[in-house]
């Protein structure tokens, strides 16, 4: 009995050799028919599914900011320290740092939205940095050793978050792993904008029509306010004309310029806007220019086209600058 199941068993193991040796045989005619040109769409997908693969895996990347700093970033970081101006461009996106000076959010749009955010301090306290150990540091500092002090504890960028809004909305939506994110929030913010401006002009708003921003610094020191805040928006192409003198100091690339009374007619629009400042002594002076015999005989004034607004809710960040949009006939309605 034992040698017939072994005789069963080779002879099952030779059918199945042969059918095997068969099938080898059948694939490699077909092999030899098929036309070459098979090959290569076989090896097209097996690249880009490795790229795709290798894409997928990537965790890293090479980023260099505007400074010139080359840095490898987290490709969708997670645990972000944010230091310096323009936060709410973060909150446009839907992101949230783990670390910010909270000294910077106090009196912003936005302030309400910080819930959970370490306080980094200003200027950054390297200790807490540390502490809540990031993935990724966006810094907007332009000193060389607290880029070197930082980089050592993480990835490191330094930001320029005094470039217009589309350009830097653009830009740490790339950082942030956000681009399409940014690109929609700038196509809703365009067409709020236009909604805005075609509101204004059907209540009364004339094309060619001047404006101007003020505001007090501590010392007596009186500010007209350039590629900066409010303004920002208020000169927008289908917005308020900045006066000749303004224009000289938007030509020159200046966010604000420091001006005199004697000059202040110079640079007074057809409508002014007044941003009321947070030191006490400011405050006074802001005070005691609306009693000046200078500012009492500008056209504006005479006019009723004076409006005031907190200067800490006229930032340049998207979060606030979106606010604005909304913000900005209602203070006109006021007239």
């Amino acid at each position: 009995m034992n040698k017939a199941r072994q005789s069963l068993a080779i002879l099952c193991i030779i059918f199945l050799m042969g059918t095997l040796l068969l099938a080898c045989s059948t694939n490699k005619e077909q092999t030899s028919q098929a036309p070459a040109t098979t090959a290569a769409p076989a090896a097209e997908a097996i690249a880009e599914a490795s790229a795709t693969t290798a894409a997928a895996l990537a965790t890293t990347r090479s980023y260099k900011d505007y400074k010139g700093h080359t840095a490898e970033i987290p490709v969708n970081p997670q645990r972000i320290i944010y230091s310096g101006e323009t936060y709410g461009d973060l909150i446009a996106l839907g992101v949230q740092a783990v670390g910010y000076p909270l000294s910077m959010g106090e009196g912003q749009v936005f302030e309400d939205k910080l819930g959970g955010v370490e306080d980094v301090g200003f200027p950054i306290n390297l200790e807490k940095t540390v502490e809540l150990q990031p993935d990724l540091i966006i810094y907007a500092g332009i000193e060389e050793a607290d880029y070197e002090a930082l980089s050592k504890i993480a990835p490191t960028i330094i930001f320029n978050t005094f470039a217009p809004l589309k350009e830097r909305m653009l830009e740490i939506g790339d950082i942030l792993g956000k681009k399409s994110e940014a690109e929609a929030w700038l196509a809703q913010y365009a067409a709020k904008e236009e909604a805005m401006w075609a509101q204004l002009k059907s209540s009364g708003m004339k094309d060619g029509e001047t404006a101007s921003v003020f505001t007090y610094y501590p010392g007596n020191r009186l500010f007209v306010m350039a590629a900066t805040g409010l303004s920002q928006v208020l000169y927008e192409e289908q917005g308020f004309k900045p006066t000749p003198a303004i224009q000289q100091v938007l030509d020159a690339g200046m966010g604000f310029k420091e001006i005199s009374m004697e000059v202040l007619r110079e640079y007074a629009g057809d409508r002014i806007f007044l941003l009321t400042p947070v030191p006490e002594e400011a405050k006074q002076s802001t005070d005691k220019l609306l009693e000046s015999a200078v500012w009492t005989s500008l056209p504006a004034v005479k006019n009723g086209f004076v409006y005031t607004q907190d200067i800490m809710k006229t930032s340049s960040d998207a979060t606030t600058r979106e606010w604005l949009l909304g913000e900005i006939p209602a203070m006109l309605g006021k007239q």
